[in-house]
């Protein structure tokens, strides 16, 4: 009877250990590229390198530090909203899913997405936490539909090596930018003929995005007020034919390369290939850590500086960014708890992201000793103030990149005229925003 006794209490406490030690789990999915046979097993976030390897990493340290929580992660290609709205339509979403704040109002406005707020206040998050620009980019009729992760933008990320082969560097060693339209050509025509090599190195090639990014800037530069009505764009504009004008003249006179995608531009640009860069500040993590190596084209010769102001009218870069939503679904409660427990972390850790080259979202990081000693934060912190998004309540801001990337491509390539792209963009946009 005692040994029946002993195996019973022996079970029973096993039963409860079991019990005690079950873990939740949450599916978490997300774009930013994979990386496994790097990382996959790293949970020392400060030895990650890039948007890939420090999300794994993070990931990783989430799970050590709470063994009650499984985080079963699920990787697509960039962007990933076809798959993420075919999981929607079945009823099979996961329960964290990355999105740029640009797509946040498709989801939110149809009831795809949860508010987080409650989340958020019961792990002691406030919303005041946050920087205005990444609180604003996640708040719609005044709920916040995603935790902010942070803002990126589009950048000059410069080549020194090439740029004092050119002689376009300043007394006190830092690059000379063009500081407008006239300026810019200019100075590619020099970088050219003294170097041999295109002063710009752009995706051109199966690539909306970039053509997209790029006119937006350039039009906030010109403070053209394109979305007035966010339910209409008015793009047939001498604002916005100055800007298509600009980049056909670039490859027009040869300043920048062609047929380059996004892979093919970041290995040109590595491997020395032209002057500058047009790219995110996603990057700079990874450009950083090629200058530190010796014998590469960017040895000692790496920078990186906002989109220069090109046009009268004011400093400004259209930014956007990256953050964290909950498809629509039912969960239990210890499910929302690690959630919650998730979002306190990544948020804890938005410093980590950071080094990636994207401007912090918690405000706090911008004071930290950390952060302001990381490589070239100095010359491009002012994006926390010119950086500008498109306005809030836009709908399908995806869809209408691909339209203006399509339709400026063709008038860059010289598939169509100038007037009859923008004309084209402006009534396909208005008639997709139209029919909702």
């Amino acid at each position: 009877m005692r040994r029946f006794l002993l195996s019973t209490a022996a079970l029973i406490a096993l039963t409860c250990g079991t019990s005690a030690h079950a873990q939740t789990k949450i599916e978490l999915q997300r774009f930013f590229g994979a990386c496994d046979a790097e990382y996959g097993s790293v949970a020392d976030v400060s030895k990650a390198v890039g948007e890939c390897g420090i999300i794994t990493s993070l990931v990783n340290k989430f799970e050590a530090d709470n063994p009650d929580i499984d985080v079963n992660v699920t990787t697509v290609e960039w962007p990933g909203y076809d798959q993420l709205n075919a999981q929607l339509s079945s009823g099979a979403a996961p329960d964290v899913v990355s999105m740029h704040y640009s797509a946040i109002s498709d989801y939110q406005s149809r009831g795809l997405i949860d508010p987080i707020d409650q989340v958020l206040s019961t792990q002691g998050i406030s919303p005041d936490s946050f920087t205005d620009a990444a609180r604003d980019g996640v708040t719609k009729e005044g709920k916040m539909f995603g935790l902010p992760f942070d803002n990126w933008t589009m950048l000059f990320h410069v080549n020194m090596n090439l740029m004092k082969e050119a002689g376009l560097v300043n007394a006190d060693g830092t690059p000379i930018l063009p500081k407008s339209a006239d300026e810019l050509i200019a100075q590619g025509k020099q970088f050219k003929e003294k170097t041999g090599k295109p002063y710009l190195v752009q995706i051109l090639a199966n690539e909306t995005a970039a053509y997209a990014r790029v006119l937006y800037t350039l039009l906030q530069q010109q403070n053209a007020d394109f979305f007035a009505d966010p339910t209409k764009i008015t793009l047939n504009t001498p604002e916005a034919k100055n800007v298509v004008e600009l980049m056909k003249k670039i490859k027009d006179v040869g300043l920048t390369t062609t047929g380059l995608d996004y892979a093919a531009a970041v290995t040109a640009f590595t491997n020395g290939d032209g002057g500058i860069a047009v790219n995110g500040t996603w990057l700079i993590g990874d450009f950083v850590a090629q200058s530190e190596k010796e014998g590469t084209a960017l040895a000692k010769g790496y920078t990186v500086y906002p989109v220069p102001q090109l046009y009268p009218g004011r400093d400004s870069t259209y930014a956007d960014g990256h953050s964290w939503v909950m498809p629509h679904k039912d969960r239990s409660p210890e499910q929302i708890e690690a959630i919650g427990k998730l979002f306190k972390f990544l948020a804890e850790n938005d410093f980590q992201w950071a080094r990636t080259g994207h401007l912090p979202a918690v405000k706090v990081v911008f004071d930290m000793p950390e952060f302001n000693s990381l490589p070239h934060r100095e010359n491009i912190a002012e994006i926390a103030e010119t950086g500008r998004s498109l306005p809030g309540a836009v709908q399908r801001q995806f869809a209408i990149q691909d339209i203006i990337g399509e339709e400026v491509g063709a008038a860059v390539n010289g598939d169509k005229t100038v007037d009859e792209a923008l004309g084209s963009v402006e009534s396909r946009i208005n008639d997709l925003l139209a029919n909702l």
